[in-house]
């Protein structure tokens, strides 16, 4: 009877050794499993990181079309600016040539009247001193123009000063370039008018020359006294 209950104490034992062992290598290869789940979803992860996604050849080649027409859609926008510059610079350009021509150029109204008649010309000898050779007188001297308007008072300076000089070069026939002024001023004797002494630039010339102001039309020359020596 003791041999039975050990006999039957071994096999509930071994059978019990049996069920612990199928349970402990399913949770082994339960354990294997997720393991290798784990491990598969890690490397799957990272190679998608890893592989950047590539656009298909149709979606890049529209993308760079894309991006060409609106590069040259910039560059025409550009293009139009600047041509729209230059057009507007050359247009300042032509204005100020245009001004600055007109202001270089002396008015009609200021231009010199034609070289006087020199066979009208009444020639004394002598004059207001004993310092002038001869004195000179030509009713056909007019006056020399002006681009001034209004009442007129002499400046000796700007646009005034400047019509006195025209009108003594135009009665003594000494060129502007070669004309030296030594003294211009009022002539007291006489209202709007004034006295200018002059003299070539080797002052082999030398005059004292009368004017008198004609409104509307400018200086002109009334007298001109040859000089021996420089003097107001």
């Amino acid at each position: 009877m003791s041999n039975d209950f050990n006999s039957n104490s071994r096999s509930g034992y071994r059978a019990k050794r049996k069920k612990t062992n199928i349970v402990l290598n399913g949770l082994i290869i339960v354990v294997l499993l997720l393991i290798i789940f784990v491990a598969y979803n890690i490397f799957a992860s990272g190679n998608d990181k890893a592989v950047p996604k590539k656009e298909s050849p149709k979606t890049a080649q529209k993308d760079t079309e894309h991006k060409e027409v609106k590069d040259k859609k910039k560059d025409e926008n550009v293009k139009k600016d600047e041509d729209v510059k230059k057009d507007e610079d050359s247009k300042k350009d032509d204005s100020s040539s245009d001004d600055t021509a007109a202001g270089n150029q002396p008015g009609e109204e200021a231009s010199t009247p034609e070289k006087p008649d020199d066979s009208q010309a009444v020639v004394s000898n002598g004059g207001t001193s004993s310092n002038v050779l001869k004195t000179i007188e030509n009713p056909s001297w007019k006056p020399v123009g002006t681009s001034q308007s209004g009442n007129h008072t002499p400046v000796y300076s700007g646009t005034d000063w400047d019509e006195m000089l025209n009108a003594i070069s135009y009665a003594t026939g000494l060129d502007p370039s070669n004309m030296t002024v030594f003294w211009l001023g009022s002539d007291k004797s006489t209202t709007n008018a004034s006295i200018g002494t002059v003299h070539s630039k080797d002052k082999t010339q030398k005059y004292k020359v009368y004017i008198k102001w004609v409104d509307g039309q400018g200086w002109m020359p009334t007298k001109v006294e040859e000089l021996a020596e420089l003097q107001k």
